[in-house]
Formats: structure tokens, C-alpha cells, sequence
């Protein structure tokens, strides 16, 4: 039976809203799995739960680690995690996680016997060679290239070749489970540029914190030594990249919107959108009230005119789909670039943006390594998600300001942000949609 369509609420006034963010996915999924490895048990506060999350944690039970959850709100649960021996003979639902089929794996090479992998229909598209050709290289035993496939170790580690230009989520998965390996590992990338390298910058800090050896003064080049992973209490930071439709709500619809406990500091390449959405004519402000965190409050342009963007989003591709809406959208033309990676992201992320895009009557390009949009009217019809989350906050953008937006499969939202249609309600002053 297709899922039902959600008409997206159209917005009748200006903003002034104030949107709590739960925790990143990206944080909550790398401190789960070094908890699991720890040398102790470990305390992760804050962590999302979400579909991915919760795939993460049924992964790393399967392999042996205990999980219980000391405290949940709305906010998020805190996990206390016990580790335990990496045991054989499980079998593990990736769903669509890239977080989980990249990750896990080399922690189930830990293992002395059989793990199987296999996830969501789509997810057996999704890229996964690069990493599980390292893991070979590394003495690993694969059955297959891609979902479903089986693994088997154990390995003891060593120097490993791989191009890592799909995801970087290929380096992020080998360096989390290095320190345990008898050799460590060296990675060293070949290949054309690794995309979203803010989020390796992301491994190797978390990585640090617990105690990990990691040189990576090298280009393309990432040393781990062998060594115990530290058990710790982290706190995971808010979902900087699911601040990107609630920020461009207020850049369609006029007025502000503030998110809270935002980090001074971070590797998350969410924190660009600050950068992207002054360009697009937004006024940021960040205003800190501790040591560590501000309210950054986003205010509409003056004149209502949302400006196109000429912009690399490698680094950042998660961000694509709120942009290339509010290109959409936008009094000028943009081109968005280093994105030919996102082919392989939850869908082809390229070609979907611009098939639901025309279909509402705008006008979007398909590049080589990215999009071309250029202003055009648009009128009301189904925006379909791909079962991609980012896919169905972009066409709550859009239905801001189209009337007769409907979104296919809201609830694929769930992936990373399961209450986004009550905080999108609420951010509008209307009640759950």
C-alpha cells in the first residue's frame, strides 16, 4: 500500500519560532560504536533516537555490547554501554544507515566467525566495495561486493589502500574499530577527493577524546595506533544539518527562527550553513550564553527576495536538498557543485532534486558534479521522498510557499528526525500535521 501523502502547510504569516534540535545522528552513531569498544563501561547522554540511531543500537547488541537506556525525553535517551567480547553468528539490519553499513563491518571483523549484513532494498545500491575491499586487504573474508554479504575475521590490521572518493563514511568506518586491531591500520586514500571531509575530521576528534592515537599530518594518509578506546561520558551536540529546513522556513516565509545550545565549536558540517544562508541573504546572528554554546537566530531577508548561490558543497553534500529547494525558490539562478558523490547517497540524490523540482513546474539541470536551478514559477502537485529523508524536509520547504505541495512518505523522516512534522507544525503555530 504507497504511503500517504502529507500536504505540506503553506505559510500564512511570518516567523517567530524557536526549535529545539534532538542530537546529531553522525555524533550519536560513531560515540555508540567506540562505547561498544571501550575498555569499560561508558555513558553516551543526548543521543538521538531516530531510525538510524536505533539500527546502530540493535547492531551493537547483536555483536555483544549491552545498552540501557538510564534516562529519555523527547530530547534524546542517555545510553549506558557495557562492552563485551565482538561475538559471531549475528545477523544485522543496515536499513538505509550509511552509518551502519560502513561502520559496523570492520567492528565485526573483530570477530572470530560469521556476521551477516543486509538492509533496505536500496541500500543494496548504495556503494560499499572501497570498504569492504580494505577489509579483504586487511585479512577479512567477504562473500559479496555490496548488500547483502557476509564477513568473517578476524583480522589483525596492517596498511591499506583505498579510494575513497564515494564516502567518506569508507575512512570514518575503518579508523573507528583501528585501535583494536593487533597492527592498528594506516589508510591511504587514491583516488579523486574524499567528499564530506569534515565528517573524518569528526572521527579522528572523537577518536582523540577517548584516547585514540590518530596522525593524520599527512594527506589522504590516516595512522591509527593499536591500543585500547577509553571509556567515557560523552554528550552528543544537537543535529546541525537538521537545523537546514527549520533556518530555510524562515527565509520562505519571513520572520526568525532561533535554534538553541548551538556549538561554538564543531566539526559538523552543518555549522556552513551559517555561511551558505547569509549568502542566500539571511542575517545570522550567534549569540552565546555559555562557555561552549549561543542561540543562532536566522532572520528573513529584508525584501522577502531569497538570492541563488553559486556554492561546492562537497564538504557538506548532506545540506543539498534544502538548498537546491531554496533555489527553487530563489529571485536568481545557482549552481550547485562537488556533489557527484550524492548519486550514491539514500537515493540519487542529483537526479531526484531535479525530477521533483521540474515536476512542479521549476526548472533544475543535472550537471556532471552537481545541479543547475534557475527561478521559475511553481505550482502544487506530489513531491516525492525517494525514502529519503532529506528529500521530504525539501519539499516542506517548498510547500511554504507553493500551495497544493503534497509530500510522499513524510514519515521517512524518521531516519534522523522522527518528530519533525509535530516541530514542524509547531514552528508554524499549528498542531501536529
Amino acid at each position: 500500500m504507497p504511503a500517504q501523502h502529507w500536504p505540506a502547510p503553506v505559510a500564512t504569516a511570518p516567523l517567530a519560532a524557536t526549535v529545539a534540535l534532538p542530537g546529531s545522528k553522525s555524533v550519536t552513531n560513531r560515540a555508540l560504536l567506540l562505547a561498544a569498544l571501550a575498555d569499560g563501561p561508558g555513558l553516551v547522554r543526548q543521543a538521538l533516537r531516530s531510525r538510524d540511531a536505533d539500527l546502530m543500537v540493535a547492531a551493537l547488541r547483536a555483536l555483544g555490547a549491552g545498552f540501557e537506556a538510564v534516562d529519555e525525553t523527547p530530547a534524546g535517551v542517555d545510553w549506558r554501554v557495557t562492552p563485551g567480547p565482538v561475538t559471531s553468528g549475528a545477523s544485522i539490519d543496515v536499513g538505509l544507515a550509511g552509518t551502519v553499513m560502513r561502520f559496523v563491518p570492520p567492528m565485526a571483523a573483530l570477530a572470530d566467525g560469521e556476521v551477516r549484513f543486509d538492509g533496505d532494498a536500496h541500500a543494496r545500491k548504495r556503494p560499499m566495495g572501497p570498504i569492504l575491499d580494505a577489509l579483504r586487504a586487511l585479512g577479512a573474508t567477504i562473500d559479496n561486493d555490496a548488500l547483502p554479504f557476509t564477513i568473517r575475521g578476524p583480522l589483525s590490521g596492517g596498511e591499506v589502500t583505498m579510494d575513497a572518493s564515494g564516502s567518506s563514511q569508507f575512512v570514518s568506518g575503518l579508523l573507528l574499530a583501528a585501535a583494536r586491531f593487533e597492527k592498528g591500520v594506516t589508510i591511504r586514500h587514491a583516488g579523486p577527493p574524499v567528499p564530506s571531509q569534515p565528517h573524518i575530521l569528526m572521527t579522528v576528534q572523537m577518536l582523540r577524546a577517548v584516547g585514540v592515537s590518530v596522525d593524520d599530518s599527512e594527506p589522504d594518509v590516516w595512522r591509527v595506533a593499536p591500543g585500547p578506546i577509553a571509556a567515557r561520558e560523552t554528550t552528543v551536540e544537537p543535529d546541525l544539518s537538521n537545523a537546514a529546513p527549520f533556518l530555510a522556513a524562515a527565509m520562505v516565509a519571513g520572520g526568525t527562527v532561533s535554534v538553541p545550545d548551538w556549538p561554538l565549536s564543531t566539526t559538523q558540517p552543518g555549522d556552513v550553513l551559517r555561511e551558505l544562508f547569509t549568502r542566500m541573504g539571511a542575517t545570522i546572528d550567534l549569540t552565546p550564553y555559555g562557555e561552549a554554546v549561543a542561540t543562532l537566530t536566522l532572520t528573513a531577508p529584508a525584501d522577502g527576495r531569497i538570492l541563488g548561490i553559486d556554492a561546492d558543497l562537497r564538504d557538506v553534500s548532506e545540506l543539498t536538498p534544502t538548498i537546491a529547494a531554496l533555489a527553487a525558490l530563489a529571485t536568481t539562478p545557482s549552481r550547485l557543485r562537488g556533489i557527484a558523490h550524492i548519486r550514491g547517497h539514500e537515493t540519487d540524490r542529483l537526479e531526484a532534486l531535479v525530477t521533483e523540482i521540474n515536476r512542479l513546474g521549476g526548472d533544475a539541470e543535472e550537471t556532471d558534479d552537481g545541479l543547475i536551478v534557475r527561478p521559475r514559477a511553481l505550482h502544487g502537485g506530489v513531491f516525492h521522498s525517494y525514502d529519503d529523508h532529506r528529500m521530504a524536509t525539501a519539499g516542506a520547504v517548498i510547500g511554504l510557499a507553493v500551495p497544493g505541495i503534497e509530500v510522499e512518505n513524510i514519515a521517512t523522516t524518521g531516519k534522523t528526525l522522527p518528530e519533525f512534522t509535530r516541530m514542524w507544525g509547531e514552528m508554524l503555530g499549528e498542531e501536529d500535521r
